[in-house]
């Protein structure tokens, strides 16, 4: 789930993610599968496996499952074919979604995720209607208790384009090639990051302020990520925090 304007939103994916940790393995090794049968089972030279491999590792996936979804994908073992989907549609109160599949039957996942949009009051768009808002960045947030100055000399040093406060975090934005690096630069020089991910980053937010629709974005993340299926949901949705705490009473 990527819903980035608000740390609130974060803890609530990572929440999710902890609550999920099979899935988020089952899923992972897909797309380990899917980027080794594309570019070739080796990481060095195939950099969509590099990145996954590494995302994998961040996840705490152990080594034994990563080499056994790249044989699976490089042919060594027997595995499923799955096709690269992108659906896009609209949650309650205009907030624009994408939803990243990888399936072995298309018309079961298509009719999965129109129905997570219609249960909560949301609709598929047609394609194009909502990616072109979307753009891919490298996202890393970093703990705010350090120094402005601090996090941003080293993120900038080490190729991130530009830092933001965000809640009670900094928000540390690269090009995706530039991130796992920007990473561990910001890790070497002590700071704490709280999550690193390539993801699709909007142009502008959608503010949620009526909580029904908050309730109804959120419920249709939650259904959308529960899917075996589905591999990513990013939105631009922007949930106050007063929000937030409000449905978690």
């Amino acid at each position: 789930m990527s819903g980035h304007s608000k740390w609130a939103t974060i803890k609530h994916k990572k929440a999710a993610v902890d609550k999920k940790r099979g899935k988020l393995f089952a899923k992972l090794a897909r797309q380990i599968e899917v980027a080794a049968r594309e570019g070739g089972g080796d990481a060095e030279t195939n950099a969509a496996l590099r990145t996954v491999v590494l995302k994998a590792k961040a996840g705490q996936m152990t080594n034994d499952a990563i080499d056994r979804a790249i044989k699976r994908g490089s042919g060594e073992a027997t595995g499923a074919n799955y096709e690269s989907i992108t659906y896009e549609g609209y949650a309650p109160g205009g907030v624009a979604m994408l939803v990243d599949v990888l399936t072995d039957n298309r018309n079961r996942t298509a009719s999965d995720v129109r129905l997570a949009f219609s249960k909560f009051g949301g609709s598929m768009a047609e394609p194009g209607a909502v990616g072109w808002q979307f753009s891919r960045r490298g996202v890393i947030i970093v703990d705010g208790s350090a120094a402005e100055d601090d996090v941003m000399t080293v993120a900038l040093e080490s190729g991130a384009d530009d830092i933001e406060r965000d809640g009670d975090v900094w928000r540390v934005t690269t090009e995706p090639s530039a991130m796992w690096n920007a990473k561990a630069a910001l890790e070497a020089a002590k700071f704490t990051v709280l999550d690193a991910e390539s993801t699709m980053v909007s142009d502008t937010s959608i503010p949620v302020s009526d909580i029904e629709d908050a309730r109804k974005v959120l419920r249709i993340m939650d259904m959308l990520e529960d899917n075996d299926d589905v591999q990513d949901v990013y939105s631009n949705f922007d949930i106050a925090e007063e929000i937030m705490a409000e449905m978690d009473q």
